[in-house]
């Protein structure tokens, strides 16, 4: 396993932290008249057209063995489930309110890589994720009682997330970040469309694609070309930092969403919502900055 290079992971987790939201809002523009399946298709579809060639360029395009491509098979299988239960939660719930709930994976996502990764997790890691949250919980309170049976939704995918961050950890450490996304992205769209072409006509509307119309397009290819960044960007994060160090960090995410939902959905922020954010900063900078105090201190001898 090549050496960890955390504040570099760190960077291109905050990255990732930053536009991944806009796939959010992309796609819950798209769902006033986009079945979600379809949404999903085009995601991985523009992924796979993106990301194939520029793998091929940077001649880091191997084609994997058998083994490797049942685990892109199955980290396939994980992203769409998560990616779909979220876009049907954004169909009818504020970005925020989504996201919110979701942040219950980097909990999730702290304990899986210690159990499958063997990360070391100390108390002040475990409590910058605490502090995050609390600081999640405080820019939008999610309710069962609010949303409802669509409030699992998110929780599913903030499960099916953490395992997909954990394999996409262990597969970064051999195979290059563009490799990685694009096979993914090539397996998703191999599950996703005999999906769509089964129920076409059926009228099962997360599944039964339409014809896109007039800005729909323009939806769909930013559903799809921010994924493809913003995802590279974790791929990239997960090759250079361990899971539990980058998992506070997915909490700057709420800014960009609050920021979204403030500026297209008309969400006005208030002030404990502005408190909240601070926190979440508050935890993700703590995290960086223990991270370079720690990269720095000379290696003790053996």
């Amino acid at each position: 396993m090549k050496a960890d290079r955390p504040l570099l992971g760190i960077l291109l987790m905050v990255g990732f932290a930053i536009i991944a939201p806009g796939m959010d809002a992309f796609a819950k523009l798209a769902a006033a008249t986009i079945p979600v399946g379809q949404t999903l298709a085009f995601r991985f579809v523009i992924q796979t057209l993106l990301l194939m060639p520029l793998a091929l360029l940077l001649g880091v395009l191997c084609v994997p063995d058998r083994r490797a491509l049942a685990l892109h098979f199955a980290r396939a299988a994980l992203i769409l489930i998560a990616t779909g239960a979220f876009f049907s939660a954004l169909a009818v719930m504020p970005i925020a309110d989504a996201i919110a709930i979701f942040f219950v994976e980097p909990f999730i996502l702290t304990l899986l890589g210690a159990a499958f990764l063997g990360e070391r997790i100390g108390w002040r890691r475990i409590l910058a994720c605490g502090i995050g949250f609390a600081g999640a919980l405080l820019v939008i309170r999610p309710s069962f009682s609010a949303f409802g049976a669509v409030a699992v939704l998110p929780l599913g995918t903030a499960v099916c997330f953490a395992f997909y961050m954990v394999l996409t950890r262990r597969m970064a450490q051999s195979l290059h970040p563009v490799a990685l996304q694009a096979w993914t992205a090539l397996a998703a769209s191999v599950l996703i469309l005999p999906v769509l072409l089964i129920f076409q006509g059926s009228n099962v509307a997360p599944f039964d694609p339409v014809m896109p119309q007039g800005r729909a397009w323009f939806f769909l290819a930013g559903v799809g070309v921010i994924a493809s960044v913003s995802h590279l960007m974790v791929s990239g994060a997960l090759k250079f930092a361990p899971a539990a160090t980058i998992a506070p960090l997915q909490y700057l995410e709420i800014i960009g969403a609050t920021a979204l939902g403030f500026v297209i959905f008309r969400d006005l922020p208030d002030a404990q919502t502005f408190l909240g954010i601070l926190i979440i900063i508050a935890s993700g900078l703590f995290v960086f900055l223990r991270e370079r105090r720690m990269s720095r201190l000379p290696t003790p001898p053996p």
